[in-house]
């Protein structure tokens, strides 16, 4: 059975103050946290073994396996490990390879397949959304293959991508990672210095990494522009009749009080604030953070 490894343990810093609240993977788009959609994505594609690394505030995921519906494993880092060494502390729970990693700030919809295709002799294969030649932050070869990466270049490039920060892991790279470092620099970039292949993955369509708080926001819109609605109140929280929800999302547990208009507001579960309140995301803790 193919399992997959959900890279949670960064700091977030630049998704700072909400992320002084919540881990990054634990931000609520929508209906669900970040880290939810992900395991709906990985569920949709026949993985349900999910093996997650935590290490800034921890105690804080406790609240949210009940929202993933896959089996979950978790390894605590008291020491950030970096994501070729987080993967390596984990081996223990993979029973086969190859095994996908994906990073917890990133929304795509990654062929899953193709991947674990792509890694099956034992190597790396990258999840890439195509740019033009010289562009992004990887350079490919007419075979898909990579050729530029960091500045450096292994062959003729012909079109350019982002990797995404979601890849396949075969056996053979499973084995050599090191106990501290990241993919690319001590995985992927060694690789191709010594003259291996590093094949990828079109992603098409739209991808987001949450990079800062109006991106933040913008994920929570297009929430809302996919399912038709207005605004999204979910069931079990309280907004009064002398408010008007106008482009907005209100969390479980929520209560917006006031008199006036809540527009284009993330109101996180469980907080509570006062209308009228515009382009903002309010935390559990009642902290209002404006989006210029």
């Amino acid at each position: 059975m193919s399992q997959a490894m959900i890279l949670c343990a960064g700091l977030g810093t630049r998704l700072r103050p909400l992320t002084d609240e919540l881990p990054k993977p634990l931000v609520p788009v929508g209906d669900r946290p970040l880290l939810a959609h992900i395991t709906a994505r990985l569920r949709s594609q026949g993985i349900h073994q999910v093996v997650l690394n935590t290490h800034h505030l921890p105690r804080a995921f406790d609240s949210v396996y009940e929202w993933l519906d896959v089996e979950v494993k978790v390894v605590h880092e008291p020491e950030i490990r970096g994501t070729a060494g987080g993967v390596a502390g984990a081996r223990r729970h993979f029973s086969s390879a190859p095994v996908l990693v994906w990073n917890g700030d990133i929304l795509a919809d990654p062929p899953v397949g193709r991947l674990l295709e792509g890694a099956a002799l034992g190597g790396a294969c990258l999840a890439v959304a195509p740019r033009g030649r010289g562009e992004g932050t990887v350079g490919l070869d007419a075979d898909g293959h990579v050729v530029r990466v960091r500045g450096e270049q292994f062959g003729d490039e012909v079109a350019g991508g982002d990797y995404l920060g979601i890849a396949a892991l075969g056996a053979r790279t499973l084995r050599a990672l090191p106990d501290k470092g990241c993919l690319i620099g001590d995985v992927v970039l060694p690789e191709l210095r010594a003259g291996g292949v590093v094949p990828s993955v079109r992603v098409a369509g739209r991808w987001s990494d949450l990079g800062d708080v109006a991106s933040y926001m913008e994920e929570n819109q297009r929430f809302l522009d996919e399912r038709g609605v207005e605004s999204w109140i979910a069931p079990r929280s309280t907004v009064m009749d002398s408010v008007s929800p106008e482009r907005s999302i209100v969390g479980p547990g929520a209560h917006v009080f006031g008199y006036g208009k809540l527009r284009r507001v993330v109101v996180w579960p469980g907080a509570e604030v006062r209308a009228p309140l515009d382009n903002a995301v309010v935390t559990r803790s009642g902290r209002i953070v404006r989006i210029a």
